[in-house]
This record gives C-alpha cells, sequence and structure tokens, in this order.
C-alpha cells in the first residue's frame, strides 16, 4: 500500500472509531444547523479534527480542503487532502446505518488516492491512481450490467439546491422509467464506493461538494467504471454534478439525465 494511502487509511480508522462511539448514544449528540436540511454536529467536529491531526503528522507541509474547516494551504503544497469526516450526517443523527467518512488526496490537482470508510460495517474502500481499488482486501470492479433498464440507479436529493427540485424530478421520473430501480440512501461517497464495488450499477447527484465525491469517484475509475458530470465531461469536482456508471450504461444514464421541460 502506498504510504499516502496507509496514512489517510489510519486517519479514516482513527475518525471511524470516533464516530463508532458516539453512535452507542445519539441521546448525547450535539445538533447544529449549518443550512437548510444540512446538520453539523460534535462528532463530525471531531472525526475531522482527528483525521487533521493524523495528517499533519506525516505530511506537515500538504494542503487540506475539509468540510467543516475550510481549506488550509501550506505553501505551494503539490498535496491536496480531500476531506468529508462524516458523510451521510443526517442519518446519522437519526440511526439510519448508511454514513461514511471520505478522504481522497490530489497530487497536482489530480487524484492520487482515495479512501471511503463505512465504520458501522467496518468496510474499507481503497484506491490508488493506476493500482486498481479494492474492499479491504479483495479487489473490486464495476457490475457487468450492460443496459440501463438492468441497472440499480442511486441517487441523491439536490436538498440544497431547492431551486433545481423540478429538474431533478423529471430526471427521477425518467430513471424510474428506464432503469431496473433507484435507491437513495443518503450519503454520496458511499453510493460511489458501492457503484465501485458492483452493488449499484449507476449513480447521479447534483449539489454535491468536491469532499462528497473525491474519493469515491477514484474507487470508480480505478473499478473500470466512467465519471463525469451531467455532460459526461471531466468537470465534475468543480461543478457538483456527478454521473456514474459501468462502461456500457454510462452513456445510456448520461441521455436519460438530459431530460428537459
Amino acid at each position: 500500500m502506498h504510504p499516502l494511502l496507509n496514512t489517510a487509511v489510519k486517519a479514516a480508522r482513527r475518525a471511524g472509531a470516533i464516530i463508532n462511539r458516539a453512535a452507542l448514544d445519539r441521546s448525547a449528540l450535539r445538533v447544529q444547523v449549518k443550512n437548510r436540511n444540512d446538520f453539523v454536529t460534535q462528532v463530525d467536529r471531531g472525526a475531522e479534527a482527528a483525521i487533521i491531526e493524523t495528517l499533519q503528522q506525516a505530511y506537515p507541509d500538504h494542503a487540506i480542503l475539509a468540510e467543516e474547516s475550510g481549506r488550509s494551504e501550506r505553501g505551494r503544497a503539490e498535496y491536496l487532502w480531500i476531506i468529508d469526516p462524516l458523510d451521510g450526517t443526517t442519518n446519522f443523527i437519526h440511526g439510519f446505518p448508511q454514513y461514511c467518512v471520505s478522504i481522497g488526496v490530489q497530487h497536482r490537482g489530480a487524484m492520487a488516492h482515495g479512501v471511503v470508510y463505512d465504520p458501522g460495517r467496518n468496510e474499507l474502500f481503497t484506491a490508488s491512481k493506476g493500482r486498481g481499488a479494492f474492499l479491504d482486501d479483495r479487489r473490486i470492479r464495476v457490475s457487468r450490467c450492460v443496459q440501463l433498464r438492468d441497472a440499480l440507479v442511486g441517487t441523491g436529493f439536490p436538498f440544497k439546491e431547492t431551486a433545481r427540485i423540478d429538474f431533478y424530478a423529471r430526471q427521477l421520473k425518467r430513471m424510474m422509467q428506464t432503469s431496473a430501480g433507484v435507491r437513495r440512501a443518503g450519503a454520496a461517497a458511499l453510493d460511489l464506493a458501492y457503484v465501485a464495488a458492483g452493488r449499484l450499477d449507476a449513480f447521479w447527484e447534483m449539489g454535491l461538494s468536491a469532499w462528497d465525491m473525491a474519493a469515491g469517484a477514484l474507487l470508480i475509475q480505478e473499478a473500470g467504471g466512467l465519471v463525469g458530470d451531467l455532460a459526461g465531461e471531466p468537470g465534475w469536482l468543480e461543478s457538483g454534478e456527478i454521473a456514474a456508471a459501468t462502461p456500457k450504461v454510462f452513456p445510456e444514464l448520461l441521455r436519460a439525465l438530459a431530460v428537459r421541460g
């Protein structure tokens, strides 16, 4: 395992331990509202602090972009760590067991390593550029699905962008009509990891942040899948719009998402 990835795994497991301890007594959670339908707890902040401490001990000159604390520049760092300490906070608050830790590493603007860790199930998804994707120690690949009509498709509601609900509703209707089924579990990073592992055949969502997508998208690419924005272009990390699928399903997914009024 690459030293950078090994450090990311160490940080993710440390954050996962904090999350698991807090899950034993959710009545002690202190919940704050960041924005409409967007929450943060002391667990998010504690997990993020543990991750950053682990990373800075190993790589003090690297830059960090984290959901709760923002961006920290270290000179002109070639490496950027992209961190979501608890993707699926709303699920966690309610005891709905679908949340994860997501840590991605960029080198000179390109994704190099990624970790998605599900602490509740103790499932560790990892990938390094050019070295494949793994669930624990087992190599994973996207599914062999070749047609959208046979695909199980993951999605996420644009809860931060209510102005796009009508557009999304048209996309959802189209997907329900053309796929084998649609699932919305509420943790985009874990959904993307599931595409990489073949548990979902495709995924799309709008209104995401870089930390929701970075690690999971690399997992998919290293597992043989395709990732793009809703037009299939590479600007998904900046636009917050992502579509991902098996190679054969990807073009059909993009056509289905290109709905009009």
